[in-house]
């Protein structure tokens, strides 16, 4: 299979955590496939007609991408490890939804600031993302901590990636402000070897 991915993607380190924690590493191709809302990547374009990444390349089967989708087909390959069934599969899914949000939320602000000429700029758009991130931030530390501190799931893994993200791109804002309790689970559980091996890289 051939994985159609940036390092600075969280979208794409979500895969890479799950490839890593289910042993799948050595299934998956890695070839570079990054672009722009401007300047979309042709070659992704041609395995996603969204053109965006991550994107699943298989060798007996359709393209697979979105990350949700991709991330559900290789934990099943591998035998539903990060999916739990029953009640707690529900919550998981949730939560990988509110990951994947906080994501959208800090990449429009990213390319705010990268893509669109200065004068044209608008801060209270990207007030308003940032008030999605904190909000999403405010929900976890309240509701699902307790989710967060049981068995690993891909709720977890969405989340911490996220968070890394945010770290990454807008670490200035502060999103642990009020956030006590997501933080300390944050800096735990980023010292898993999976996400210490997929951080994105500096610059």
């Amino acid at each position: 299979m051939k994985l159609a991915y940036s390092p600075a993607s969280p979208y794409v380190r979500k895969i890479m955590v799950l490839l890593q924690e289910t042993a799948q590493l050595d299934a998956v191709e890695l070839v570079e496939g990054s672009g722009s809302p401007l300047a979309p990547n042709l070659e992704t374009v041609q395995k996603n007609p969204i053109g965006k990444i991550p994107a699943l390349e298989r060798p007996d089967g359709a393209t697979l991408y979105d990350s949700r989708v991709i991330c559900a087909f290789l934990d099943d390959r591998a035998g539903g490890k990060l999916y739990p069934s029953g009640p707690r599969r529900w919550e998981t899914l949730t939560l990988e939804a509110t990951g994947d949000g906080i994501m959208d939320a800090a990449l429009l602000m990213t390319y705010e600031g990268r893509l669109r000429p200065e004068e044209l700029r608008m801060e209270a758009f990207v007030d308003a993302q940032w008030n999605k991130v904190t909000q999403a931030c405010s929900a976890l530390n309240t509701r699902w901590m307790s989710h967060l501190a049981g068995p690993l799931d891909m709720g977890q893994v969405a989340v911490a990636c996220a968070l890394g993200y945010v770290n990454f791109r807008h670490g200035h804002r502060n999103w642990r402000s009020g956030h006590d309790g997501l933080a300390t689970w944050y800096e735990t559980f980023s010292e898993r070897t999976s996400m210490k091996d997929t951080r994105p890289p500096e610059g």
